[in-house]
């Protein structure tokens, strides 16, 4: 193993990898400043490299070295772009420095930009928001190939019971202390397996899997996804439930209702009974809201990252709402309003 590659597989001297980078590339001369971005909750770190009089870069440093051919975050931006989704174009790479530029779209995303948009604003995006989930499903159907990892890869029901079981390790054992009875871990366990299977048996349409308002950019004067490496096939139901029961943004009920109707008008000729459709939508929600509380619980005590910590109450909010609506959840909510008293 060369020097380089020492430093790269050890994750370690950032700013020299970045300056090395620089320099073979060519851009070093061009540089103005590199600027620290906030990060995700990936091991990747991020920075924006500014040039003078050109557009600026965003450079994903990984932790090692990688294998550019063959990262699913490479292999899904080659489809977004042979579908025409707004994402960010990928410029160069270095495998063994562990780097990736990418086109800078910004630092506004829907979330932020929803502080200071008007009400119509804030309703013509949300739109925008729902007609690329009806895009990304239509294309999607269209380039099926064994070439794209997203087609080969679903949420199955051993996906979706890992995602819940997820839940009680991190949430509730880990981040709330909680000891669980057999009886309580039973009725759990059997509640859990059917919401797994009845989702893993629906239709499957190509998935961004983390479709919500902070992996939205607005970059100029429309939207573009991000953090979209981990797509996948799932219920048509999966991106409308991360955006519109996001952990991060508070909708209306109406809103919600006009939404889910948009995005049906969108999908015609193609039939779908409303009330039906919001029924699978409400599960799908469910079963996303409670992973989200795992990924709260994993990053607060695993990852020692408070910062999820403010976004549980509404999240919880979310999963009371929807264990309340439908009387199929009626045993779950039983047990999870013991355990939980914001569920009550």
């Amino acid at each position: 193993m060369t020097t380089l590659e020492s430093h790269a597989a050890g994750g370690s001297d950032v700013r020299e990898r970045i300056d090395r980078f620089l320099a073979e590339s060519g851009l070093a001369p061009r540089v103005a400043s590199v600027v620290p971005l906030t990060g995700d909750a990936s091991d990747r770190r991020y920075f924006r490299i500014l040039l003078r009089n050109e557009p600026a870069l965003v450079l994903a440093v990984h932790p090692g070295a990688i294998d550019f051919a063959r990262l699913p975050f490479v292999n899904v931006a080659s489809l977004l772009a042979a579908m025409a989704i707004p994402a960010p174009r990928i410029i160069a790479h270095a495998d063994a420095l562990g780097i990736i530029a990418q086109e800078d779209l910004g630092d506004v995303t829907l979330q932020a930009h929803l502080g200071a948009a008007t009400a119509e604003e804030h309703a013509a995006l949300y739109r925008e928001a729902v007609a690329l989930i009806a895009s990304l499903q239509r294309r999607g159907a269209e380039h099926v190939s064994a070439g794209y990892v997203p087609y080969g890869i679903a949420f199955d029901e051993e996906k979706l019971t890992w995602e819940l079981q997820f839940f009680i390790r991190h949430f509730l054992e880990a981040y709330r202390g909680i000891q669980l009875t057999a009886d309580a871990r039973a009725v759990l366990d059997g509640a859990f397996t059917a919401l797994a299977r009845e989702l893993a048996s629906e239709p499957r349409v190509l998935c961004h899997r983390d479709y919500h308002s902070r992996n939205l950019m607005l970059h100029a004067g429309r939207l573009h996804m991000i953090d979209f490496q981990d797509a996948r096939m799932g219920p048509d139901t999966y991106d409308l439930a991360s955006l519109l029961r996001d952990s991060y943004v508070d909708f209306t009920e109406a809103h919600v209702e006009d939404l889910l109707a948009y995005f049906l008008a969108l999908r015609r000729p193609e039939t779908s009974d409303p009330i039906e459709f919001r029924r699978r939508f409400d599960t799908m929600a469910l079963q996303r809201n409670i992973k989200a509380l795992g990924t709260f619980g994993y990053q607060t005590t695993t990852r020692a990252n408070p910062v999820y910590i403010q976004y549980i109450p509404r999240t919880l909010n979310h999963v009371r709402a929807n264990l309340l609506r439908h009387q199929q959840f009626g045993r779950l909510h039983g047990v999870l309003a013991e355990l939980v008293p914001e569920l009550r």
